[in-house]
């Protein structure tokens, strides 16, 4: 019986003489949500188990010198992110959900998007002071991310720091984020 062809090419992908540029994995989407977006898609990414893999890889070394006990990912390529990164590392994993999703007590919080204006929600019992990553896909204006460290706040957890998938330099979000570690792997 031979190996099938996607065998072999994720073998191929895998051998150490490969490199795996993962920005050739990420596609640029015009106009979206709304005109004037230039949306970083991620879900090619995705479809390549080794070009997953290896962000995975790397923000988990990206992240080891951050102490951290549980991962918060922020809904929902967060989730995407953060549960891979959890499971790489045997720790807890927390979803930070849109509005009305989460079955028990909750935090809010409100926020600005570059586009926009949204809430996200939190257990109340959720971290009950342990210390927490936040990773998410995107470091955009910062806005997204800093709500999240509100829920932290509110929930009296720790921040450790943050883990992004990518992180967008012009729209400066790093500085709404200090004084915690910010970690992200690729940089447009």
């Amino acid at each position: 019986m031979s190996v099938p062809r996607s065998v072999k090419v994720c073998q191929a992908i895998r051998s150490a003489a490969m490199v795996i540029n993962l920005k050739d994995f990420i596609k640029d989407v015009p106009d979206f949500p709304k005109p004037g977006i230039l949306f970083k898609d991620v879900t090619p990414l995705l479809w390549s188990g080794p070009a997953f893999a290896a962000a995975i890889e790397e923000l988990d070394r990206m992240t080891q010198a951050v102490d951290y006990e549980v991962i918060i990912g922020i809904e929902s390529r967060g989730f995407i992110f953060g549960a891979a990164l959890a499971q790489r590392r045997q720790c807890g994993f927390v979803p930070i959900r849109k509005p009305n999703k989460l079955p028990r007590a909750t935090f809010k919080q409100t926020y600005a998007l570059e586009y926009g204006e949204d809430s996200l929600e939190m257990h109340q019992d959720a971290l009950a002071g342990h210390k927490a990553l936040i990773v998410d896909d995107v470091l955009a204006t910062g806005g997204t991310a800093e709500a999240a460290a509100r829920l932290v706040d509110k929930s009296h957890g720790d921040l450790a720091g943050f883990a992004f998938l990518i992180e967008l330099d012009f729209l400066k979000g790093r500085p709404r984020l200090s004084p915690h570690p910010v970690a992200s792997l690729l940089h447009f």
